[in-house]
């Protein structure tokens, strides 16, 4: 269904210029350039939607990491049913966020679909507790999901509204940082409470604790957040060629990425102990929180197209020398440097987005979530089946190999740009 909208988008390249002249997908003559403003810093709307994600995202990793032994030890499903469903919610997700990206640019509709899409999270987690049957958790589940598609568009087209063009990168970064680090907390709290015999229920439960945090502090946000700003009608809206290209070529990158669960599973086939994995994971956060702000700064300086492109790289790098017969420790090593690649392309892709479509920056935002998120799932089947017949060596090199050749179609589709911020 993504697939159809592209294509139906690649038919309207000058719905924004009033000719009938097409935009070759090398032309991004049409995206404005940046304006600059004195002594910008990150606004204080970007600051608060950090501290909930922070909350948020802590409230969220005392969870999910438990799920999947919940649900098929604890309820007694089965593996099959639970990865089918959550393929199911996810998809949901993917369609919720496309509807949500075009209600995001209607004036005073942003701040409510974040309202709801927080909320609905904060409730249903703490209710996967007191459940009795796998359907109940795995529908409480597609519930979360769903809500984050509501959010996750209007957020993000909020904090690009709200942040002067030269430093989204920085804001995008400043934001992504504390998803991250809200990670951290979360897992190790979990990890701690399970091993001193805390019954997995009463673990589910104690997330509400987090989750009320990011409420309140999420409604003192959205009282002094700005209106959306009115965009110059003339602006790049979110179609044609010029917009499509890249954000088709964002979703190839994903299609190409082995999942992340794959590679967990590649270290413990590697001879990392299951006991340490949560260990390493909070590791990986650690290296996302801490190098996502500086992953923005470089987006600000060099451009976004030259930063993903090294985030893409740089997987496929790791991806490659992960599925060699590597020693545990350096294995290790490579996994938490793959921690960079999120850091490098995740603010890169919001601030490019936000630049493509200034007019419509919430259905911007919605499209380039639903797509990528489209993409996941059959990465997820096509590499897990790899992993299956091929082994992890194989899976992984075919994922290298599949990065470089999204990499190079990234690289002749993306916007040229000269940052105001350029080294």
């Amino acid at each position: 269904m993504a697939h159809r909208g592209s294509q139906s988008g690649l038919g309207q390249d000058a719905e924004t210029s009033g000719t009938s002249t097409p935009i070759s997908p090398l032309d991004h003559s049409s995206i404005p350039p940046i304006p600059q403003s004195p002594n910008p810093s990150i606004p204080p709307t970007v600051k608060g939607l950090a501290l909930v994600s922070l909350f948020n995202d802590f409230s969220s990793e005392m969870v999910y990491p438990l799920l999947p032994a919940f649900v098929t030890g604890t309820l007694g499903a089965s593996p099959t049913l639970l990865a089918a469903v959550d393929g199911a919610a996810e998809l949901a997700a993917a369609a919720s966020k496309w509807v949500s990206g075009g209600l995001a640019d209607r004036t005073r509709w942003r701040k409510p679909l974040i309202v709801a899409g927080y909320f609905s999270a904060i409730l249903v987690r703490p209710l996967m507790g007191v459940t009795a049957a796998a359907w109940q958790v795995i529908s409480l589940r597609a519930l979360d999901r769903v809500g984050k598609g509501v959010r996750t568009p209007a957020r993000d087209a909020m904090i690009a509204d709200a942040t002067p063009p030269e430093i989204r990168g920085r804001a995008f970064g400043f934001h992504r940082a504390a998803d991250h680090f809200g990670s951290i907390p979360g897992a190790l709290l979990a990890w701690w409470l399970l091993s001193h015999s805390v019954d997995v229920r009463k673990v589910l439960a104690w997330s509400a604790a987090p989750g009320i945090l990011a409420g309140l502090v999420l409604l003192f946000v959205l009282r002094s957040a700005p209106v959306r700003p009115h965009a110059r009608s003339d602006a790049p809206a979110a179609s044609g060629r010029t917009f499509w290209g890249p954000v088709i070529a964002l979703a190839l990158l994903t299609l190409a990425r082995l999942p992340e669960t794959l590679l967990l599973l590649r270290l413990s086939q590697l001879g990392i102990a299951t006991a340490s994995i949560p260990l390493v994971w909070a590791g990986l956060h650690v290296v996302r929180s801490g190098l996502s702000f500086p992953g923005g700064w470089l987006t600000d300086h060099l451009g976004p197209r030259s930063v993903v492109a090294a985030g893409g790289l740089l997987f496929a790098t790791g991806a490659a020398l992960l599925g060699q017969p590597l020693v545990s420790s350096v294995a290790v090593a490579v996994f938490l440097a793959l921690g960079l690649v999120s850091a490098l392309m995740e603010p890169a892709e919001r601030t490019l987005v936000a630049r493509l479509a200034p007019r419509q920056t919430g259905r911007a935002f919605g499209a380039y979530h639903a797509v990528t998120g489209v993409a996941a799932l059959p990465a997820a089947l096509l590499l897990g089946a790899v992993y299956q017949h091929r082994g992890g060596g194989g899976a992984l090199q075919l994922s290298a190999t599949l990065v470089v050749a999204a990499t190079a179609v990234w690289l002749t589709v993306a916007p040229r740009d000269n940052p105001p911020g350029a080294l």
